[in-house]
């Protein structure tokens, strides 16, 4: 079983010329729906509520076959509006209700059996549901492999100094992280990002991935040595970002989980991953990027729409 936290909500999507569409969307909730399609069993702890949105949302995971131990509750689904410009980037507008009404025994019970845990992005940052995100990070650390993705958002949480100290108490306790060069540079606009991966890596993080759009990604586990793996990105007409960076960590994960690397027993030999696989497995999550982007919204790739990797 793989488990995802986090926020889910609705994608309120804008082009000029374009009737505004709406999408189930949330980072976690589309690596959630990310993993299900690629053929993971996966179970995703976050709340929505029992208004129009919210019943998009419970229909778009329990379609790609997401587990929900939840129901919907009384507040309001949160929302965020999209508008995506002429080179198909998107900048967002949010409307949230952040909250994981979960006491330790529930936590416990529904880790149970997890072999990989993933948080992110404003669940892991923005509170009250935030402290419970740490929380289950800190009952599955040891034996799970946990993965993180800062997914930084600053006109939610504007103090970097802030952001920086939520995602350093994360990194430490974390497997994987995958961050943009974006968010590396917001976070440390004083350092450049390898700088940033060794200090990651240094603080208990075992595999750190950087996404640079264009560029392609890079990687690093303490095996690879301080240059790392880095890969061309993967062509794609563009339609719009939304969701590429969620689908990229879905399928580094995929791709972790399909090598046998979950579960307690996984967590030194990440470290071991070397140059190779590291290619191998850069090259699976840029496929899938590449995939999202070349559709509107967040529609993550099947597995039948890649690669082996």
């Amino acid at each position: 079983m793989l488990t995802v936290i986090g926020e889910a909500l609705v994608d309120v999507v804008s082009k000029q010329g374009q009737e505004p569409r709406a999408h189930a969307g949330g980072s976690p909730m589309n690596v959630a729906v990310g993993l299900a399609r690629l053929g993971h069993e996966v179970q995703f702890l976050g709340r929505y509520g029992g208004d129009e949105h919210g019943t998009r949302v419970q229909a778009h995971l329990r379609d790609n076959g997401v587990r929900l131990p939840f129901e919907p509750d009384t507040r309001p689904t949160s929302v965020a509006e999209a508008v995506i410009d002429d080179d198909g980037a998107a900048t967002y507008d949010f409307r949230l209700d952040w909250s994981l009404e979960l006491d330790d025994d529930r936590l416990e019970r529904l880790l149970a059996g997890t072999e990989l845990l993933h948080v992110g992005s404003i669940g892991a940052m923005l509170e009250p549901g935030a402290s419970r995100v740490r929380r289950a990070v800190e009952l599955a650390h040891g034996r799970a492999v946990v993965s993180y993705d800062p997914n930084c958002r600053p006109s939610i949480i504007p103090d970097s100094s802030a952001a920086r100290a939520r995602a350093e108490e994360l990194v430490a306790l974390a497997d994987v992280v995958k961050a943009s060069d974006e968010d590396l540079l917001w976070l440390y606009p004083h350092r450049s990002v390898e700088e940033t991966a060794a200090a990651w890596l240094r603080a208990g993080a075992r595999l750190v991935v950087v996404t640079r759009g264009p560029m392609g990604p890079w990687a690093r586990t303490r095996a690879t040595g301080p240059r790392g793996v880095e890969v061309p990105a993967a062509r794609a007409e563009v339609v719009d970002t939304v969701g590429a960076g969620d689908s990229f960590m879905a399928a580094t994960l995929g791709w972790l989980a399909d090598h046998g690397y979950t579960g307690a027993t996984a967590r030194e030999r990440i470290d071991d991953l070397d140059a190779g696989q590291v290619e191998d497995l850069l090259r699976f999550a840029a496929a899938a990027a590449a995939v999202t982007v070349s559709r509107a919204g967040a529609d993550l790739p099947r597995r039948e729409d890649l690669p082996r990797g």
